[in-house]
């Protein structure tokens, strides 16, 4: 997988960055498992991995504690405080089922995974160094990562923009700040040679 520069820090990450809040309870239950999941991102080249002590009531920072014992420099410090309990939300609606239906027609029609589709869509965008991925299993890591050379023509840039103007909000519980990167089509991807690379 190539890496990015991350804005000006000088630190080369790769464009997935593997997102833990379905592992422990709310997801993935099974700690091996989450570990053999962390474990295999990392083997395929993702550097990034994001958590928090909301997720799973803190028990999903412990699994991604044991998952890299060993494989950083610094590990052995003591678990942060437990602050807050946390549930997600499922935030959809008719008009977001739609939009779904939309995009799985024209993954469809381009010939690949929806997945696939969406993670190249974000990726593509240069304000974008890396997209969360949220694998709850190994099969939905192996699915998202076989897409992580998935490039999108500018053609197929310009339907998705279609189906989801820039800068729009699908759900009533979407966040509607619109940063000026989001709201201009222009604005919104990485030039042709850099999807290429990336």
């Amino acid at each position: 997988m190539r890496t990015r520069p991350q804005g000006r820090t000088g630190i080369q990450v790769s464009p997935y960055c593997l997102g833990t809040m379905m592992f422990g309870k709310i997801g993935n239950p099974d700690h091996d498992d989450c570990v053999r999941i962390i474990h295999r991102a990392i083997d395929a080249g993702i550097n990034v991995i994001d958590t928090a002590d909301v997720y799973a009531y803190s028990e999903t920072e412990e699994i991604v504690g044991k998952a890299l014992k060993g494989r950083r420099d610094d590990k052995g410090r003591p678990a942060p405080e437990r602050r807050m309990a946390w549930v997600p939300r499922h935030m959809t609606d008719e008009r977001t089922h739609d939009t779904v239906e939309r995009f799985a027609l024209l993954a469809e029609e381009a010939g690949i995974p929806l997945t696939h589709m969406a993670m190249a869509f974000t990726i593509a965008h240069p304000g974008v160094t890396a997209a969360i991925i949220g694998p709850r299993t190994m099969q939905h890591l192996d699915g998202l990562l076989a897409g992580a050379g998935t490039v999108l023509d500018d053609d197929l840039l310009d339907r998705i923009d279609e189906i989801v103007p820039p800068g729009a909000d699908i759900g009533p519980l979407d966040v509607s700040y619109d940063p000026p990167p989001l709201t201009h089509a222009a604005l919104r991807r990485r030039p042709a040679t850099d999807r290429a690379a990336a």
